[in-house]
């Protein structure tokens, strides 16, 4: 297996190293990078290009470990025994499969998706240390161990909201993913509006690669909202003109709630207006 990018995803050289470096050494592969990069959209676009079952698991602040091996579903058992169901008669019937025990039991290599880990406690990391390592754990109920029949690829995405622990890192081949330059990004837009005239993006990337430059920003736009952005400027047919002005710093770029996400960041904006208009 070899992940050579695909049309619908745009990926640096040192990215594919990376994926197909994982893949060689069978360890999973942490990706980090800022909010809106692409890392959840690189474990689809692999499992795309490699023809391989996506199975996800998105993290939460409540998420435990134990829940991507299994769940011992206790509470549907006492009311089934109260109803005099037969089921109550097998344990296993209220054992629910967890994202890594599918994994492990399909007839196929998978790719799994483990996004945003840094949501979850400190100890999720650490509790998936030896399932991760060894590609089994045990069911207790059931007394048998769970055994992956073929090793699934594992991605793992952090938006470095926590350390994770050494002991977890080691086991991982790590990448981070840049922000793209400007070449890169208009090949981004390329593969989401390929008739995009081409003055419209050159003025647009130049407002957004400024807007990204302003020092103190709480949260620079990212990749995802340049192009939602874009859609809107093609939904409302802004012309080039418009982003071209010369007033540009000196007011807000249109459909400016695309860019600029809280209130910190518009009031920095808007006083570096307020400056830039005193300036002139």
């Amino acid at each position: 297996m070899r992940f050579e990018g695909t049309s619908a995803y745009v990926a640096t050289p040192d990215l594919m190293l990376a994926v197909n470096a994982a893949i060689r050494l069978q360890r999973p592969l942490l990706i980090k990078g800022e909010p809106g990069t692409g890392k959840t959209m690189l474990a689809e676009q692999v499992a795309a290009a490699l023809q391989l079952p996506l199975i996800e698991w998105h993290i939460k602040s409540t998420t435990k470990a134990q829940q991507g091996l299994y769940e011992y579903d206790a509470v549907n058992r006492l009311r089934d025994s109260q109803l005099g169901d037969p089921r109550v008669q097998d344990i296993a019937n209220y054992i629910v499969p967890g994202v890594l025990w599918q994994a492990f039991e399909a007839a196929q290599p998978t790719v799994v998706l483990i996004d945003e880990i840094d949501k979850a406690d400190i100890e999720f990391p650490n509790d998936l240390l030896r399932e991760l390592d060894r590609m089994e754990f045990h069911c207790y109920e059931l007394h048998r161990t769970v055994r992956a029949e073929h090793r699934p690829l594992v991605f793992i995405t952090s938006n470095n909201e926590k350390e994770l622990p050494d002991a977890f890192l080691r086991r991982c081949f790590f990448h981070y993913i840049k922000f793209p330059d400007r070449e890169t990004m208009q090949r981004i837009v390329d593969v989401h509006f390929p008739d995009l005239k081409k003055t419209l993006l050159r003025e647009a990337l130049e407002v957004f690669f400024e807007l990204r430059d302003i020092p103190g920003l709480k949260k620079k736009p990212s990749t995802s909202e340049l192009l939602d952005w874009l859609k809107l400027l093609v939904a409302e047919d802004i012309p080039p003109e418009v982003l071209r002005s010369k007033d540009h710093k000196t007011a807000l770029p249109p459909m400016a709630g695309a860019l600029l996400k809280n209130e910190q960041d518009v009031h920095l904006f808007e006083r570096l207006i307020f400056m830039a208009r005193q300036g002139r």
